[in-house]
């Protein structure tokens, strides 16, 4: 059984959020994939069970804010019986450059509020990261308002293929034994190209730099 969290804040005012790009991967497989039924609120989030290739899969968005993520993180955790190897988070990074994507597992929490109180609440880190990047604005700005307002139009060029594509194969995480360079071949032979095709294809971009990160920091 997995556990697939998406990082976010409640409420309508912050789903355009560049915070809430977690929120929206979880909404786009909820609503890609017919097995989930709809959201319910229970433990002090939204879930949603569900199964992919033959794997139960329960869905989470906490309410608590993302600064209290790892409450509802730990309650879900604990109640299915879940494994921190079996947790996928969902997340946005500001250290990463705008549309690329890091995949890891464990690790610290580089800062990310959200992280870190999943951390504290789970007791380990020994979980699975999808950063996706988007990018520090410059260097007078500020950063809460940074991460707080919504996407621009041109950063959904690169951020509404990224989230299709990535939850179009997510079936074949689950042919993966977890083992790193496992999950990096698989990156690069299914996401990556299909991403590069949609890419070229719908707006002529023909480059995309994604890099996978394995627990010991190599790629």
């Amino acid at each position: 059984m997995w556990l697939f969290v998406g990082l976010g804040n409640p409420g309508a005012k912050y789903d355009n959020n560049r915070h809430n790009v977690g929120f929206m991967v979880i909404d786009k497989i909820q609503d890609n994939k017919p097995s989930f039924g709809s959201f319910r609120s229970k433990f002090q989030g939204k879930l949603s069970e569900g199964r992919l290739s033959g794997q139960k899969v329960v869905l989470l968005k906490p309410t608590t804010y993302m600064n209290n993520s790892g409450q509802s993180v730990a309650k879900v955790s604990k109640f299915y019986k879940i494994p921190s190897e079996n947790i996928v988070v969902f997340h946005d990074e500001l250290d990463i450059k705008a549309g690329d994507i890091r995949v890891k597992q464990g690790g610290s929490n580089a800062g990310h509020n959200g992280l870190r109180s999943i951390q504290a609440h789970l007791g380990t880190s020994d979980f699975w990261r999808v950063r996706i990047g988007i990018g520090r604005p410059h260097p007078n700005a500020d950063i809460s308002g940074y991460v707080l307002d919504n996407f621009l139009k041109e950063e959904r060029i690169w951020l509404e293929p990224l989230i299709n594509a990535f939850v179009d194969d997510m079936e074949d995480l689950f042919y993966i034994p977890v083992p790193d360079e496992v999950f990096r071949e698989w990156l690069v032979s299914n996401f990556l190209e299909s991403f590069e095709n949609f890419l070229k294809e719908r707006f002529g971009i023909s480059k995309v730099a994604v890099k996978v990160v394995s627990s010991d920091g190599t790629l």
